[in-house]
């Protein structure tokens, strides 16, 4: 996600030119109409024109220019203001434009009013200091120059037509002098007015900019995030909490805590309480709870020195670290027991050959018995071996387009011959609808034995005591392999442990074929999950399923 600093920069302090523009051209606008209000009191046929006559007034001005003049002040402030309403043309014509022209026009207006020029003057200076104010570079000082020439060429057309006295040039001097000092004062004040404006306005993006980045670290966090503050009022969370917690709610913005989760809360509050009596720097801040179904690894960080204040709250999902700690372990595991597992198949074999000659040789049934117990033995742990060969090969996918439908119907056929386990025991239902996955075909027709193996032995073995059915899940438009028995099903303290590895309940078992399976599965993009029927319903036993995306 990339910004254009600068882009953001220039745009703003553009507007803000624009906006102070039109905050003078509201101003020119209302001195225009005060001119005309004054001309008009003070026109032919006003009261305020006979107490001139008499002599309460001393000011005269050339009554007709002065008035065309005011009428034309007026006409261009209201075109200025309408064309920077709309930003038309572009301020770098439109300003300039604006001042020069109102410069002249005050200029002309001093001297149609000639007893009232140091007044109208001051209308000079305020257009210059507004136009350094708004303006960039050394516009202003051009401004005042232009002004200068102005009111020198109309001092002495007044000089020569009207005979005025030669001292009447000091007051145009010292307005000239004022115009050039307004000028000067005012573009430094405005330059660093913009400066500290660009710097303020690169400060707001940049902490913006880091807000959105903030925001999108937290929300691809694997971990939730909730912020809590003084009043235990969630002010930000992320998506994951909102999983983790299994919460429905669309925002948790400014709801309370305990309203939220009532165990966390009463953890917090104790985690604050106590760092009010004792030395925080002392106290655990990593805590475990049980939320529903998941085992959450909480852990606190306080905004500030003082934890009353608030805190961010880590929430993990405990189960899933010690899988990932233990998937890590098991890999380095994995490629050492690989070379042992090599090293150990040579005398292996040779114990095998070895007994199987003495097997052939008369001996009495005491010694055949310990040379079947020895035949037995070789035989698991040559299943180990070749198991901690495959869970070491769980990464070498072949995947392939299987047609699901015809490879389960194969499937089928083939486990029923090879276990020699009657057809009507085992149940088969494929939807109509299944089409291709990609899998691989050697490590599908693994886990689905591995299944079936395990739900034959432990079910009644009656007809339909094993199922195996395909179906695709409406919600998620997956396909979903079931593999169900009728047996006694898994004690809750087994199931816990049922897919770690060389966890078995058999006296014979090797413990790896359920977690071999699921690795597997992990492999393929596919989930292994374990489904246990409520114990005295219909369908007592247990359900193996197999979530696999279609192709």
């Amino acid at each position: 996600m990339a910004i254009d600093l600068n882009f953001n920069s220039d745009s703003k302090l553009l507007d803000s030119r624009w906006h102070s523009l039109k905050l003078f051209n509201a101003y020119r606008l209302l001195i225009a109409l005060m001119f005309l209000g004054t001309q008009k009191l003070t026109s032919s046929d006003s009261i305020f024109h006979e107490l001139i006559n008499q002599g309460k007034f001393s000011f005269t001005f050339e009554s007709n220019l002065f008035s065309n003049l005011l009428v034309g002040y007026f006409i261009f402030s209201a075109v200025s203001a309408i064309l920077t309403w709309l930003k038309k043309p572009d301020i770098t014509i439109n300003l300039p434009a604006q001042m020069l022209i109102d410069i002249v026009f005050i200029i002309a207006i001093m001297h149609a009013q000639q007893d009232q020029q140091s007044g109208v003057g001051v209308l000079l200076i305020i257009t210059i200091a507004s136009a350094s104010l708004i303006s960039q570079a050394r516009l202003p000082l051009f401004y005042a120059a232009f002004a200068t020439i102005g009111i020198l060429f109309e001092q002495t057309l007044s000089f020569l037509s009207l005979n005025k006295p030669i001292e009447s040039y000091s007051s145009s001097i010292m307005l000239c002098l004022s115009c050039f000092a307004t000028a000067w004062l005012a573009y430094s004040l405005a330059k660093r007015a913009q400066l500290s404006e660009t710097l303020a306005l690169e400060r707001g993006t940049d902490v913006k900019n880091m807000a959105q980045i903030n925001a999108l670290i937290a929300h691809e966090m694997p971990a939730g995030i909730l912020v809590i503050d003084q009043s235990f009022k969630i002010k930000h969370h992320n998506i994951q909490a909102k999983t983790l917690l299994e919460l429905n709610a669309d925002n948790l913005q400014n709801q309370s805590l305990v309203d939220v989760s009532p165990e966390i809360n009463k953890i917090v509050q104790k985690w604050v309480s106590e760092a009010d009596q004792f030395d925080h720097t002392n106290l655990p801040n990593v805590i475990k709870i049980n939320a529903l179904s998941r085992e959450l690894h909480l852990r606190f960080s306080p905004i500030s020195e003082v934890r009353s204040e608030g805190c961010v709250i880590f929430i993990e999902d405990w189960s899933q670290m010690q899988t990932q700690a233990h998937q890590i372990k098991l890999a380095a595991l994995g490629r050492l027991t690989a070379n042992i597992a090599h090293e150990i198949r040579n005398p292996l074999s040779a114990i095998s050959h070895a007994n199987q000659l003495l097997q052939e040789e008369e001996n009495s049934a005491s010694n055949q018995r310990m040379l079947q117990i020895i035949a037995d033995n070789v035989e698991r742990v040559d299943q180990i071996i070749k198991d901690v060969l495959e869970l070491n090969r769980r990464d070498r996918t072949n995947q392939e387009s299987i047609e699901l439908g015809l490879f389960i119907r194969e499937f089928h056929t083939q486990f029923c011959a090879v276990e020699k386990i009657p057809l009507e025991s085992f149940k088969l239902i494929v939807e109509p609808s299944i089409t291709f996955i990609a899998f691989d075909r050697r490590h599908l027709n693994q886990i689905l034995w591995n299944l079936c193996k395990n739900g034959w032995r432990h079910c009644n073995q009656l007809t339909s005591s094993l199922e195996l059915s395909v179906s695709e899940s409406k919600n998620t438009k997956e396909i979903v392999i079931g593999i169900s028995d009728d047996g006694d099903g898994i004690a809750p303290d087994v199931r816990n442990h049922l897919f770690e590895p060389f966890f078995t309940t058999e006296k014979t078992g090797t413990g790896l074929g359920l977690y071999i399976a699921r690795e597997l599965a992990d492999a393929n993009g596919a989930k292994l999950q374990l489904k246990s029927h409520p114990a005295g319903s219909h369908a007592d036993g247990s359900t193996f399923i197999l979530h696999m995306k279609r192709l």
